[in-house]
C-alpha cells in the first residue's frame, strides 16, 4: 500500500486553477499516448476508485475520460443489486463489466462495495464480508494472471471536507442528484466507514492513498500515478 500525500491540513485548492489546466492538459495528452498503447497491445486494465462518500471519486474519473476515445475507455458505476442479482454469486455482475482486450474501465466504487457501504449499511451480514475479505485477493490475482492490469486507489477525504461537500450538493441544484440517502448518514457512520477502511486495508493491498481534500491535486497525482506504472511510446512525463 502506497500513499500519495497533499498535505496536513488538507486546504481545498493547493494550486490555482491555471496550474491545474496547465498540468492536467500535459497529462491528458499522456493518457491518450498511453490510451493508443493499450489499444495496439491489447492489454485489459482495470482502474479502481474507492474512497468515503464525497471523496471525488467521479470527479476525478471525469478527467481521465475528458479526451479519452470513448470506443476503448469507459467507466463502470453500478447500481444497486437487482432482484435477480441478489440471487447471484456476489462477483457474477462484476465479472460481466471486465474489460475486452485493448480496453481500459474506471470503477466509480467496485466490488469493494461489499465490505464498506454494505457493512456499514447492514445490506451485508459479517459472514459475507469476511468471506468477501478473504475471497479479493485471490481473485485478483486471478485477474492479473490471465493478463488484467488492476490499479486501486482509495481517496481520502477528511470528515470536516466531506460535510462542507455534501452542503455544498445540497445547495447548489446542479449537484441535487449526487447526494443519495447513504450519503446523508456518512458523516453519521464516519467511524464505522474508518473501520470498514482498516479492514480493507489489513486484509488486501496494492492500494495507492490519495489524499483528496484538495480536488485538484489528487485528480493529478492519479493520473500521474497511472501513467508512471504504464509503458507507452512516446512518454514523456517531464513536463507534466
Amino acid at each position: 500500500m502506497s500513499s500519495i500525500d497533499q498535505t496536513e491540513e488538507g486546504p481545498r485548492n493547493l494550486i490555482s486553477l491555471k496550474e491545474f489546466e496547465k498540468k492536467k492538459y500535459g497529462l491528458q495528452v499522456e493518457l491518450l499516448k498511453w490510451q493508443h498503447s493499450v489499444k495496439d497491445r491489447g492489454e485489459k486494465h482495470i482502474i479502481i476508485f474507492e474512497g468515503k462518500d464525497g471523496a471525488g471519486k467521479g470527479g476525478t474519473i471525469k478527467r481521465f475520460m475528458e479526451h479519452l476515445n470513448p470506443k476503448s475507455a469507459r467507466v463502470v458505476a453500478l447500481d444497486k443489486p437487482s432482484e435477480t442479482e441478489r440471487t447471484q454469486w456476489y462477483w457474477q455482475r462484476y465479472f460481466k463489466e471486465l474489460p475486452k482486450a485493448g480496453e481500459i474501465t474506471f470503477w466509480d466504487r467496485s466490488w469493494y462495495n461489499r465490505a464498506t457501504v454494505e457493512k456499514v449499511m447492514g445490506f451485508a451480514s459479517k459472514e459475507e464480508v469476511d468471506l468477501f475479505l478473504s475471497e479479493a485477493p485471490v481473485i485478483e490475482q486471478m485477474l492479473k494472471n490471465n493478463g488484467f492490469k488492476i490499479i486501486k486507489f482509495w481517496l481520502n477525504v477528511s470528515k470536516k471536507e466531506q460535510s462542507r461537500r455534501f452542503k455544498e450538493r445540497q445547495n447548489n441544484p446542479l449537484k441535487l442528484g449526487k447526494m443519495s440517502p447513504i450519503d446523508r448518514v456518512s458523516q453519521e457512520k464516519w467511524k464505522e466507514y474508518c473501520e470498514a477502511e482498516d479492514a480493507i486495508f489489513a486484509a488486501t493491498s496494492g492500494w495507492i492513498i490519495v489524499d483528496s481534500d484538495c480536488k485538484r491535486t489528487a485528480r493529478l497525482a492519479c493520473m500521474s500515478a497511472v501513467l508512471n506504472q504504464n509503458d507507452y511510446a512516446g512518454k514523456d512525463l517531464k513536463g507534466s
